[in-house]
């Protein structure tokens, strides 16, 4: 194979929190259904341990993930944390049944969520608190305003948005300082291409979520299959290794509840790619 270009290994979250820039994403690990505690706790428990085993030092949940049962399954598989290990959490969202979500900002209820975040992650401190969704029935700087009510009481370090536009980030901004952006963003799923480019610019990360959906099973004569194909990957690796490379502030998050697909994922940060391969991969 040929030379491949070399990425950053590590981001730093408002110049003070670096991280590796593969993360884990731990919603998986609660269900079925991410409703309720996972039916195998001790199975979730060595997927999350083995995930910082393999050199995870950035792990995504909410509490909405199980109904909090996500995150008191981080902390009693990891408490107390290793140095280094940052352990982000959202609120904004809540699960009426399993298939439903629903969006609720209103400051009182943030503070609440995050209080009982801090609670069963056994932290003093939630290092990146991110605001899940933006609910249309609460002014954006009020559930801002609420965060950074927090980050003043000392009981959050950075603050984050999810599934923002340009726009909202800006607004959000006025308010107290962004570190974060986490929208979906994979190699077939490039809507926030412009809050990509405006995250690079500013200096801000973009955490992509479901950063390999439709690419497990690409068309044998896609570029991905091509590309993975030379470099004696899975799609799936080749997929992660070209967020990567797309842009320095880049952090996917992929999740798994399985042993072997999570040792091929923290695999892809040793996936080199070249110019040419990811010129294929950029037109896909």
């Amino acid at each position: 194979m040929r030379p491949g270009r070399a990425v950053g290994t590590h981001i730093t979250l408002g110049g003070d929190l670096t991280v590796g820039r593969l993360g884990f994403g731990a919603l998986r690990l609660t269900g079925p259904h991410h409703w309720g505690p996972p039916t195998r706790p001790d199975k979730a428990a060595e997927v999350a341990r083995r995930a910082v085993e393999l050199g995870a030092t950035f792990i995504d949940t909410a509490d909405v993930y199980g109904l909090g049962a996500n995150e008191e399954l981080l902390a009693s598989a990891l408490h107390p944390y290793p140095p280094g290990l940052v352990v982000s959490t959202k609120a904004g969202e809540v699960r009426p049944g399993p298939h439903q979500w629903r969006v609720l900002g209103r400051p009182d209820y943030l503070r609440q969520q995050a209080e009982l975040s801090l609670r069963r992650l056994r932290l003093e401190r939630i290092e990146l608190f991110q605001l899940h969704r933006v609910d249309p029935q609460v002014p954006l700087e009020d559930q801002v305003g609420a965060l950074k009510q927090l980050q003043d009481e000392g009981k959050i370090r950075h603050i984050g948005l999810s599934e923002v536009t340009v726009e909202q980030i800006e607004r959000a901004r006025g308010v107290a300082r962004v570190v974060s952006v986490q929208n979906k963003y994979n190699l077939y799923d490039r809507r926030y291409e412009k809050e990509l480019d405006h995250c690079e610019r500013e200096g801000i990360a973009l955490i992509a979520w479901k950063p390999l959906a439709g690419t497990a099973r690409p068309a044998p004569d896609s570029a991905l299959a091509r590309v993975a194909a030379q470099a004696g990957a899975t799609t799936t690796q080749v997929a992660l290794a070209w967020l990567l490379h797309r842009s320095p502030v880049l952090l996917p998050i992929p999740g798994t509840a399985s042993l072997s697909h999570l040792r091929a994922n923290m695999a892809s940060a040793d996936i080199a790619l070249d110019d040419e391969q990811l010129t294929l991969l950029d037109g896909e």
